[in-house]
């Protein structure tokens, strides 16, 4: 990432993904930068750009790819986030295959399928592999990487993480993915139980986007700088 950059063209982002819950949450932080946050179904309503493979081991990784993928295939800069859940007990399951955990065990439709139905398959699947697991061994943590690319480098990017536990029972109609099983035990809820206000507070892609815009904010400032 070194080196000067300039801004994207007409100030537009596109927001490599169509899940419209990660959509809502992004753009809300970074539309304040100025920027045109434009999500992947407007570009692309009939979905005519397949969408890549995520086989990366990590998240990090998944993500600088999705990000130049986008970029190149669009010629708009790409914002990509990989994220998902890690669980102690089962050694970081289900990790950067948190979206196909269900489908990895030939349960639920999987990514590309019907959002809701994957999530509640991918939240069962979870439930019953922790089913004798106590409460005292059943911390997690919901991890999100950030990448911008314009195609031919990353331009900027961010982490974030918080962490939980897993409930025994899903709560709450907020929030998706495993939202309903997250427990934030300083809360005494689980994320689909907040308010969207309080979720990007405290919630991993929240303080990834912030991280993000911070520094997206200071590399666009320092280009405008004439050069020494």
């Amino acid at each position: 990432m070194a080196g000067r950059h300039h801004p994207p063209p007409d100030g537009r982002i596109l927001l490599a993904t169509r899940n419209r819950g990660k959509a809502r949450e992004i753009r809300d932080v970074l539309e304040p930068l100025g920027l045109r946050v434009v999500a992947l179904d407007e570009l692309d309503p009939e979905g005519r750009i397949p969408a890549p493979p995520e086989d990366a081991a990590t998240f990090a990784e998944n993500a600088r790819r999705k990000a130049a993928y986008y970029a190149r295939t669009t010629g708009c800069w790409a914002l990509a986030d990989d994220s998902g859940l890690e669980v102690d007990a089962l050694g970081g399951a289900p990790g950067v295959r948190s979206a196909r955990y269900a489908a990895d065990a030939n349960e639920g439709p999987g990514p590309g399928g019907d959002r809701a139905s994957a999530d509640a398959a991918n939240n069962a699947r979870l439930l019953r592999e922790l089913s004798d697991v106590p409460d005292d061994r059943r911390a997690a943590r919901f991890v999100c990487h950030l990448s911008l690319s314009d195609g031919r480098r990353v331009v900027c990017e961010a982490d974030g993480a918080v962490d939980g536990r897993i409930a025994r029972r899903p709560a709450g109609g907020n929030g998706f993915g495993y939202d309903p099983l997250f427990h934030l035990p300083e809360l005494g809820r689980t994320a689909a139980e907040l308010p969207p206000e309080q979720k990007n507070a405290v919630s991993h892609r929240g303080r990834a986007v912030r991280r993000f815009a911070r520094r997206l904010r200071a590399m666009l400032a320092a280009d405008k700088e004439p050069p020494p």
